[in-house]
Order: C-alpha cells, then sequence, then structure tokens
C-alpha cells in the first residue's frame, strides 16, 4: 500500500475576509472530491484572508498512480483560477 500526502500552498488575492475564503475553499474542496478519490482539508493558515494550505492525501497501490493522481488534483485546483497555487509539496509513505 503507498500513500501520498500533498501540501498545497494558495493565495486568495482577491479575497477581504474569512467568510468569502471559507466559500473560496468549501468550493475548491468540493470540486477535488468530486473529480478524485482523495481526501482533502484545510490544514494551516485557518485565520489568514488572502493564505491557505490545503492537505490531499491519495492511498493507492502503485507509486505512479499516487503521484499521478496527486499531481492532477494540484493542477486542476490552479486551473481552477479561484485562488493562485504558490507551492505544492508531495510525500510518498
Amino acid at each position: 500500500m503507498i500513500v501520498g500526502i500533498c501540501s498545497i500552498e494558495l493565495r486568495l488575492a482577491e479575497n477581504h475576509d474569512l467568510k468569502g475564503k471559507r466559500r473560496v475553499l468549501k468550493s475548491i474542496k468540493d470540486r477535488v472530491r468530486g473529480r478524485f478519490n482523495v481526501s482533502i482539508a484545510e490544514i494551516d493558515g485557518l485565520d489568514a484572508w488572502q493564505r491557505a494550505t490545503l492537505g490531499v492525501s491519495c492511498v493507492g497501490k502503485d507509486r505512479d498512480q499516487v503521484e499521478g493522481t496527486l499531481a492532477h488534483v494540484a493542477t486542476f485546483i490552479e486551473e481552477l483560477h479561484l485562488a493562485s497555487v504558490e507551492s505544492v509539496h508531495t510525500e510518498i509513505l
């Protein structure tokens, strides 16, 4: 069993309050959950208005499949254009 963990740092430049941030993050998380078979949650920057870090985890039998899924999730979030992706860090266990 292969476990992949991905940390995605986002910048929400046009956001002005926590309520707006939560709305954008909920939209991102719902879309990712609907398209990919992964777990996703906000893991850092909880009180910052224009910054968030999402944690994504994926389990599979093949390292390439897990790495590919996490890479597709990061690309998908970037292509939504709801927030800019500042950095992506992936770890395979």
